[in-house]
């Protein structure tokens, strides 16, 4: 797939993350919601792997991105969904509006790339705030929506951190099979952190919490991460942050159509 190609992609999957994110918690919790759809992930990746017959290789750079690539998996996607029970998904958006500064700091330090040219930080600046203006009649924040805010910062800043770690350690395998070690990583954490704060199957599960963590397990977990993995590997660690600037103007365009 072209870069271009990939590129739009992720923005058209990212774009519904948000919203999909709420609805697969209703009712289940948001430590079952995640695991569950890392469940899924796993499952559908390992069968990708097996029927494209991709090498899944086990040398040290691809272990370091496998770890690199779970943990940060394992920590965005834990305080987002956390978050999520106190802050809407319009919050959640421009919060991860600041995903390209923080990358771009981590960037200028580890890669040496010119993501802090002051071009490029205006840029930046001016995108922030225009997510800002987007959402902020959605901003209904409740009793507890700092604490979410701040778990959500944290979220933002393991994805950035993550996405140049893997940058830095520069690993050529296939990305199917970097997003499979990735998720070989997180998926035990998940597990524990469903078991540590709840560990109860939810009694019933409501078609529309159903059909969002079957979403987010095929579309978020394996196809998303598998192109963004891919990105990562071809295009500087500034660029592929920019994401996280359109997704939510592309989110809220569709929603209005």
């Amino acid at each position: 797939m072209s870069l271009p190609a990939a590129f739009v992609a992720v923005i058209l999957i990212w774009s519904t993350t948000p919203l999909a994110i709420k609805w697969s918690a209703l009712g289940v919790g948001f430590s079952f919601a995640v695991f569950a759809r890392m469940a899924i992930g796993a499952v559908l990746c390992a069968v990708l792997l097996l029927a494209l017959r991709v090498r899944f290789p086990w040398h040290r750079k691809a272990r370091l991105t496998y770890l690199a690539g779970g943990l940060s998996m394992f920590g965005a996607m834990t305080f987002t969904y956390w978050s999520a029970q106190y802050v809407n998904s319009g919050v959640i958006s421009v919060l991860f509006g600041l995903s390209p500064m923080m990358t771009g700091l981590g960037a200028a330090f580890w890669l040496e790339e010119r993501a802090l040219a002051p071009e490029k930080i205006a840029g930046m600046v001016l995108g922030l705030c225009g997510l800002a203006l987007v959402f902020h009649g959605s901003f209904e924040l409740g009793p507890d929506a700092l604490l979410g805010m701040g778990v959500l910062l944290i979220a933002v800043l393991m994805q950035s951190l993550g996405l140049v770690w893997i940058k830095r350690i520069g690993d050529d395998s296939s990305p199917v099979a970097i997003n499979m070690g990735a998720l070989l990583v997180a998926l035990p954490l998940f597990f524990l952190t469903w078991w540590l704060a709840d560990g109860q199957w939810p009694a019933h599960i409501s078609v529309r919490t159903g059909e969002a963590i079957l979403y987010l397990g095929v579309f978020g977990s394996v196809f998303g991460f598998v192109l963004y993995y891919y990105m990562i590997k071809h295009m500087e660690a500034g660029r592929v942050a920019l994401i996280t600037l359109v997704t939510p103007v592309s989110r809220s365009c569709s929603a209005t159509v």
